[in-house]
């Protein structure tokens, strides 16, 4: 587990995952707040809790009844007098509201009407998670289950225009419960009655900084790594690798050797760009190494994108032990380490947390950070960013004085043009034209202000052709998407909306300019129920 400064750990706020969608969204939040959050399975054993010495724990949701067979144990053993005998606030949201009552002796049936999105509720008691009796909010609902008899001790604080409970406090035991989901932006005032739990409640104080992660990562990375040790580090041309790189370059120095692999899936001129900004900008020693018929050569006739990033993975691990291979020839001893830029959302999307144990949620993608990675790799990983969201590694770049203007790059899959060319990445000249296409957009969007506005975009292109008609001639070409979302990081995403003109511009520049393609669409789908990538 990186260190996010847990010697500052009195306030931190421990979240215990029994796999909602919206988990991490609660880590992100609290840290907004400048309070350190982390986050690990429901399943974890009493040892992990008390060895992280939390100040607060929240439960989470889930997507399992509390009467279900395949449901998470309730807490481990000895769960509730640790929280009571050190004076630890506990607030359930949800699932862990649900888990609270039945636990100590309330009861949760099946809802009569079950209640799923947006409903108003009204507050009954003010003074802990609300301010006042009577006032009216408008909250995000997904359950099935409800509280219908309360444990001793409780009392109702809201509840639901249907008249299910909502919100239970004990004062007394420092034990709260909300059925909805503050976190989401579903809930306006979420955050509001998160930071009223938190430092009205629990007398939390937030003064986590980015600032300590940077000096506690350093110092975990001078640990770790020993005087003479060497590292590799993979660059990719995204901000993340780039600020880890960094990081670790003022922990090591020179003992720092970085690689950028051309892997035959990159964007337009990305590799002369990146290349220039490495060593003009970041002054990062650098090998650029060719890889591009090696990786193609692999994907060949490949459509399944789950084997695609697992190929992708290996291959990128086998130039690494190459390139560890050609510096031990030079320097007499060989690199024991591998720096990458992974961050929360792909160890997320990808796998439980490291040291977790098992989730109860569903693996989304693997990713080739995480899950692509060989069992028997010879490089031991050094993952400084792995608990980071995107927007707090651009804080750390800037703290590291990482240019501006490569801290504000939009996110670039590791898998690069192969998860956004759908079936075989070789066939024809997908890769070709979704180069084109993709700069005519990502241009475009420059040129008209909108880039630092947008979180995300990119074009795709897709295994299907349309009639068309161009200079006056029947075509029978191919689809490309357009994609940009907005987003805080990267967990959540909405389509961004673009002026008509603006598209319409776009698309004729595409169709006009780029052989083989002769019709655009847009993709408008937020995330969830989508994914950011379509593959």
């Amino acid at each position: 587990m990186a260190a996010l400064n847990l010697n500052n750990s009195s306030n931190l706020v421990l979240i215990l995952d029994f796999g909602s969608q919206y988990t991490h969204l609660i880590t992100r939040r609290i840290r907004s707040l400048s309070v350190l959050s982390l986050c690990i399975s429901g399943t974890s054993p009493l040892s992990s809790i008390t060895s992280l010495n939390p100040r607060v724990i929240i439960l989470s949701g889930g997507p399992h009844s509390v009467h279900s067979a395949d449901s998470p144990p309730t807490f481990p053993d000895g769960f509730l007098d640790y929280v009571q005998s050190n004076g630890i606030h506990v607030l359930g949201i949800c699932y862990g509201l649900q888990l609270l009552v039945q636990k100590l002796g309330g009861a949760v049936k099946p809802g009569v009407a079950q209640e799923y999105g947006r409903m108003e509720i009204s507050v009954e008691r003010g003074g802990g998670l609300f301010e006042a009796a009577g006032e009216k909010q408008t909250v995000w609902m997904s359950h099935g289950d409800e509280a219908v008899y309360l444990p001793d001790g409780f009392h109702v604080t809201a509840r639901s225009q249907q008249g299910s409970v909502a919100a239970i406090e004990s004062v007394e035991r420092r034990l709260y419960g909300l059925q909805y989901h503050p976190e989401v932006t579903h809930s306006p005032r979420g955050m509001e009655t998160l930071r009223r739990f938190l430092f009205n409640v629990c007398g939390v104080t937030g003064d986590w900084k980015m600032q300590d992660v940077m000096e506690e990562e350093i110092k975990v990375i001078k640990d770790m790594v020993g005087p003479n040790d060497h590292v590799i580090c993979a660059l990719s041309g995204g901000v993340d690798s780039a600020v880890a790189a960094t990081l670790v370059h003022r922990a090591i120095g020179d003992r720092l050797h970085c690689i950028f692999v051309d892997n035959g899936l990159l964007r337009y001129k990305e590799r002369e760009r990146v290349m220039s900004t490495f060593q003009s900008d970041l002054h990062l020693p650098v090998t650029c190494v060719d890889a591009s018929d090696q990786f193609l050569t692999k994907l060949k006739g490949v459509v399944d994108p789950e084997v695609k990033r697992k190929i992708i993975g290996k291959e990128f691990i086998n130039i690494f032990d190459d390139f560890a291979h050609d510096l031990e020839q030079k320097l007499g001893e060989r690199p024991g380490f591998l720096v990458q830029g992974t961050l929360y959302p792909d160890v997320i999307e990808s796998c439980p947390p490291p040291g977790s144990g098992k989730t109860h949620s569903h693996t989304i993608k693997s990713h080739h950070n995480v899950g692509g990675l060989p069992k028997d790799m010879k490089l031991k990983l050094i993952e400084p960013l792995k608990l980071l969201f995107k927007d707090e590694v651009r804080q750390l770049g800037r703290i590291l004085n990482v240019p501006e203007a490569f801290v504000k790059r939009h996110p670039f899959p590791g898998p690069g043009l192969a998860v956004r060319v759908l079936g075989d990445v070789t066939e024809g000249n997908a890769l070709d034209i979704l180069r084109q296409v993709d700069e005519i957009f990502i241009q475009s969007i420059k040129d008209a202000g909108l880039y630092d506005s947008i979180w995300q975009a990119f074009a795709v292109f897709l295994p299907v052709r349309t009639v068309g008609v161009q200079g006056d001639q029947r075509t029978h070409s191919y689809v490309v998407a357009l994609r940009a979302v907005t987003s805080e990081d990267g967990m959540t995403a909405d389509w961004y909306y673009f002026e008509h003109k603006f598209l319409d511009d776009v698309a004729r520049k595409i169709c006009n300019s780029v052989r083989g393609v002769n019709r655009v669409v847009q993709d408008i789908t937020s995330k969830p129920p989508s994914t950011i990538e379509w593959e």
